[in-house]
């Protein structure tokens, strides 16, 4: 009896281990080949990469018809692993995002499925807060949310919150005179040293750091095409030729429609109020009288085009647009500016809406700007300046304004400034840096690249 008691103990022990290994081997191939379908399905998450790289428009995978798209997978010596299953998700209007899902199975587990989901797009270039063609000054009392580039030098004497990034490695800063200075400096107390000094840590100034030199942007590669934008208005019933007057105001509606009026007269600059500073293009740049010319439905491609100079405002509820001013053929004497002299902005800041305005010269703000003006909006001035104009104290009392808060970005060839070391224009600036401008752009906007970057990426099973 003893003997069997222990005996049945044993067999039934022995049975157990012969389980649990089994168990065991089991689960090991079953790991094996959950790798194996997870290396599929990244292969085909970098198969569509591939392809996006030289058919960046295509999402049909060379095809006509939609997905699921479905490919065998080999390996090296030609034989078959297993095959994965493509969705792809195209950009939406106004974005370059691109949704891969790619599903991967092995042959021999067919069950055991992994599925891995990443995003791409094409960076614009509001992937910068500020982006400048010549030196850049940014005086005290701004702070900047976003990433700062400049092709030229950068002084900068508020707070920038990311990282702060010049083409020049030293420059002979034109407000002083003086020996050249680092590439991106402050005035700040205690002021920067003189190259070749060691560059000092300045966290109080550049809080994410400073950089240079870096290569510069190519502004004119990266400039839209704006002749593009006009022959798309002009099919979508989105274009207004010159006005014969002084241009069009434009008011944005939240119901998803826009207002234009002829802008009949300018606001003339009072007697003693006077272009002391030789600026070209000088005036009030404020809207007098007008002439009502309709409202119409925002167009399908989100793109409206004028021959004449703009002054845009308004609410935006949820919607992309595009908005140029530029004037054919192109020449410099009759290059067409931007004004927003009241607010402009945003229902929601969620990435659902974004506003592009391309100006073929100026950005502006003009004398009769609102005391206390948002913008919500990404600003190219493609070969002007996105700024305010110098009015004098003779000007009345709008030659100083309070507040200007930007939440987008600013691309400007020439140098940008809403205010003057003198204290006139905007005694306050807040640019505040729309993220989801780098990946969600306006319509038609210009990028920086034409190659995919990834977004994201994650194992969705």
């Amino acid at each position: 009896m003893f003997l069997i008691v222990f005996g049945s103990i044993g067999i039934l022990l022995i049975a157990g281990l012969v389980q649990w290994s089994l168990y065991q081997v089991r689960l090991s191939r079953q790991r094996s080949f959950r790798e194996k379908a997870f290396e599929v399905a990244e292969a085909g998450i970098e198969y569509y990469r591939w392809h996006l790289a030289h058919a960046p428009e295509d999402f049909l995978d060379g095809g006509e018809e939609a997905g699921p798209f479905v490919h065998p997978y080999y390996d090296k010596s030609g034989a078959r692993i297993g095959e994965f299953t493509l969705d792809i998700t195209p950009p939406a209007v106004g974005s370059t995002m691109v949704t891969l899902t790619s599903a991967g199975i092995t042959d021999e587990y067919p069950n055991s499925a992994r599925v891995l989901r990443a995003r791409y797009a094409v960076p614009s270039l509001a992937k910068y807060a500020i982006a400048s063609n010549a030196h850049v000054r940014i005086g005290e009392n701004t702070e900047v949310f976003g990433p700062i580039h400049s092709n030229g030098g950068i002084r900068f004497d508020g707070v920038a919150h990311n990282l702060v990034t010049s083409a020049q490695s030293a420059y002979n800063d034109p407000d002083h005179d003086g020996s050249d200075e680092f590439g991106v400096h402050t005035h700040v107390n205690p002021v920067d040293p003189i190259p070749p000094a060691a560059i000092p840590s300045r966290p109080d100034v550049f809080m994410t750091g400073r950089i240079f030199p870096v290569p510069a942007i190519d502004f004119a590669g990266i400039t839209a095409d704006l002749a593009e934008l006009r022959t798309l208005a002009i099919g979508e019933l989105s274009y207004f030729a010159p006005s014969g007057k002084e241009g069009y105001r434009i008011t944005l509606n939240a119901n998803g429609t826009y207002t234009v009026e002829s802008v009949d007269s300018l606001i003339s600059p009072p007697i003693d109020c006077t272009n002391t500073q030789g600026q070209a293009g000088w005036g009030t740049w404020s809207v007098g009288a007008t002439s009502l010319v309709g409202t119409y439905a925002f167009p399908p491609s989100g793109v409206i085009f004028s021959e004449d100079h703009l002054w845009v405002e308004g609410v935006v509820d949820r919607a992309r647009l595009t908005i140029v001013s530029a004037k054919f053929p192109e020449d410099p004497s009759t290059n067409t500016s931007i004004t927003i002299n009241n607010d402009l902005r945003y229902t929601a800041y969620d990435g659902s809406s974004s506003v592009g305005l391309i100006a073929q010269n100026n950005i502006n703000a003009g004398l009769k700007s609102e005391d206390d003006l948002r913008i919500d909006a990404a600003l190219v001035a493609k070969n002007g300046r996105a700024g305010r104009y110098y009015y004098s104290s003779t000007c009345g009392t709008e030659y100083k304004r309070a507040v200007l808060t930007l939440w987008g970005m600013i691309a400007s060839n020439l140098r940008y400034g809403f205010a003057y070391t003198n204290g006139t224009g905007y005694l306050l600036r807040y640019l505040d840096y729309d993220s989801a401008l780098l990946y969600g752009p306006p319509p038609s906007f210009p990028l920086t690249s034409e190659q995919y970057q990834i977004v994201s990426w994650e194992e969705v099973k």
